[in-house]
């Protein structure tokens, strides 16, 4: 891969420096590439979640978590797809790669440690495909451009405690939200919500916050 469509003035500017130009130039000629290796497919879905940074129409750069059961990723012929599962309505990150298809990728494993970036143009597919993801309300589909590992030796190590509760069930049945029990919501979710809420008890705000510090939002 050609560095010069990795490295741009801003980043030679500081390389340059600091003297680092020859080692930038040597690591991304070791490491990036633009096809998954067998070892990083099985990396990749293993890991049951993933760091999304997309941008704005203004420009503006936004990361979020995407979490599900181990294998919820999946690669297609060299093409990331993960789920969409149900959130909190605002769709910022669908709504950003809807108008910029530009994202990054982090997947982390904390245990040994070890972490992997992507970088790709992304879509969303809302077609029927999305059947083979149980809870999907559609998927994110990424073509790699840039693939690498990046050094671990900063990375903390954490144990995996539990999966979280909230992640759809084979089936794509998942547990309601807690914040969906709250009143300031019960007009605006929908009918089938709104009904499971009613059925497990409204929580007021300070209730719910209780909930979250105690692990349990």
């Amino acid at each position: 891969m050609d560095n010069e469509e990795i490295y741009s003035g801003c980043h030679r500017a500081i390389q340059e420096r600091y003297g680092q130009r020859a080692l930038a130039d040597r690591t991304a000629e070791v490491i990036v590439h633009s096809t998954f290796t067998e070892q990083e497919i099985t990396f990749i879905t293993e890991r049951d979640f993933l760091f999304l940074s997309s941008v704005d129409p203004t420009g503006h750069p936004t990361v979020s978590y995407k979490g599900g059961a181990p294998g919820f990723v999946q690669i297609e012929n060299n093409e990331l797809v993960f789920p969409c599962y149900d959130g909190n309505g605002m769709f910022i990150s669908m709504g950003n790669i809807a108008a910029e298809p530009k994202v990054g990728l982090l997947f982390m494993d904390f245990e040994r440690p070890r972490r992997l970036r992507v970088q790709g143009l992304a879509r969303l597919d809302e077609s029927v495909t999305r059947d083979a993801y149980p809870g999907a309300m559609f998927l994110v589909r990424v073509t790699p451009l840039q693939i690498f590992v990046n050094c671990p030796r900063y990375v903390h190590k954490y144990k995996h405690v539990e999966t979280s509760r909230y992640v759809p069930n084979e089936d794509g049945t998942a547990r309601l939200a807690e914040w969906k029990r709250l009143p300031v919501v019960q007009d605006v979710l929908s009918p089938a919500d709104r009904d499971a809420a009613t059925k497990a008890g409204l929580i007021s705000l300070d209730e719910y916050g209780a909930k979250v510090e105690a692990g349990d939002g």
